[in-house]
Protein backbone atom coordinates (compact mmCIF):
# COMPACT_ATOMS: atom_id res chain seq x y z
CA UNK A 1 0.00 0.00 0.00
CA UNK A 2 1.29 3.43 -0.92
CA UNK A 3 1.58 5.87 1.97
CA UNK A 4 3.14 9.34 2.19
CA UNK A 5 6.15 7.79 3.92
CA UNK A 6 6.91 5.20 1.24
CA UNK A 7 5.71 6.80 -2.00
CA UNK A 8 9.34 7.10 -3.19
CA UNK A 9 9.66 3.32 -3.24
CA UNK A 10 6.55 2.75 -5.34
CA UNK A 11 5.63 3.07 -8.97
CA UNK A 12 4.58 6.63 -9.87
CA UNK A 13 3.01 5.62 -13.18
CA UNK A 14 -0.76 5.78 -12.87
CA UNK A 15 -0.83 8.33 -10.06
CA UNK A 16 -2.57 11.67 -10.51
CA UNK A 17 -0.14 14.55 -10.31
CA UNK A 18 -0.06 18.34 -10.29
CA UNK A 19 3.00 20.51 -10.88
CA UNK A 20 2.89 22.75 -7.80
CA UNK A 21 6.03 24.81 -8.45
CA UNK A 22 8.37 25.24 -11.38
CA UNK A 23 10.59 28.04 -12.68
CA UNK A 24 9.00 27.35 -16.08
CA UNK A 25 5.68 29.26 -15.99
CA UNK A 26 3.95 26.95 -18.47
CA UNK A 27 4.49 23.88 -16.25
CA UNK A 28 3.09 25.35 -13.04
CA UNK A 29 -0.46 24.16 -12.35
CA UNK A 30 -0.51 21.35 -14.92
CA UNK A 31 -2.60 18.39 -13.77
CA UNK A 32 -2.88 14.91 -15.14
CA UNK A 33 -1.85 11.31 -14.77
CA UNK A 34 1.72 9.99 -14.90
CA UNK A 35 1.97 7.71 -17.94
CA UNK A 36 5.74 7.24 -18.14
CA UNK A 37 8.87 7.91 -16.13
CA UNK A 38 12.51 8.13 -17.13
CA UNK A 39 15.60 8.95 -15.12
CA UNK A 40 15.08 12.71 -15.45
CA UNK A 41 11.47 13.21 -16.57
CA UNK A 42 7.83 12.44 -15.93
CA UNK A 43 5.47 12.12 -18.88
CA UNK A 44 2.01 13.38 -17.92
CA UNK A 45 -1.24 12.90 -19.80
CA UNK A 46 -3.39 16.00 -19.38
CA UNK A 47 -7.19 15.90 -19.15
CA UNK A 48 -7.53 16.94 -22.79
CA UNK A 49 -5.43 13.94 -23.89
CA UNK A 50 -2.24 15.89 -24.60
CA UNK A 51 1.01 14.47 -23.28
CA UNK A 52 3.70 16.67 -21.79
CA UNK A 53 7.17 15.85 -20.47
CA UNK A 54 8.24 17.58 -17.25
CA UNK A 55 11.86 17.53 -16.01
CA UNK A 56 11.95 16.16 -12.45
CA UNK A 57 14.78 18.33 -11.16
CA UNK A 58 13.04 21.69 -11.71
CA UNK A 59 9.59 21.01 -10.28
CA UNK A 60 7.74 20.29 -7.07
CA UNK A 61 4.96 17.77 -7.57
CA UNK A 62 1.74 17.02 -5.70
CA UNK A 63 0.90 13.34 -6.12
CA UNK A 64 -2.57 12.04 -5.25
CA UNK A 65 -2.34 8.62 -3.65
CA UNK A 66 -5.00 5.93 -4.22
CA UNK A 67 -6.44 6.64 -0.74
CA UNK A 68 -6.96 10.32 -1.68
CA UNK A 69 -4.04 11.80 0.25
CA UNK A 70 -1.91 14.47 -1.44
CA UNK A 71 1.88 14.18 -1.08
CA UNK A 72 4.30 16.96 -2.04
CA UNK A 73 7.58 15.72 -3.50
CA UNK A 74 10.52 17.79 -4.66
CA UNK A 75 11.43 16.38 -8.06
CA UNK A 76 15.15 16.45 -7.24
CA UNK A 77 14.52 13.65 -4.73
CA UNK A 78 13.06 11.29 -7.34
CA UNK A 79 15.67 11.91 -10.05
CA UNK A 80 16.99 8.53 -11.08
CA UNK A 81 15.78 5.41 -12.79
CA UNK A 82 12.55 4.10 -11.29
CA UNK A 83 14.01 0.62 -10.80
CA UNK A 84 16.98 2.06 -8.89
CA UNK A 85 14.84 4.30 -6.69
CA UNK A 86 13.61 1.20 -4.84
CA UNK A 87 17.14 0.49 -3.59
CA UNK A 88 17.94 4.10 -2.70
CA UNK A 89 18.01 5.12 0.96
CA UNK A 90 15.84 8.10 1.89
CA UNK A 91 15.88 10.15 5.06
CA UNK A 92 12.59 10.15 6.94
CA UNK A 93 10.28 12.90 5.81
Amino acid sequence: MITPGNVFRHELIGLKVEVAESPHKDFKGLKGRVIDETKNTLKIELKDGKEIIIPKNVAIFHFKLPNGQIVEIDGRIIVGRPEERIKKKFKKI
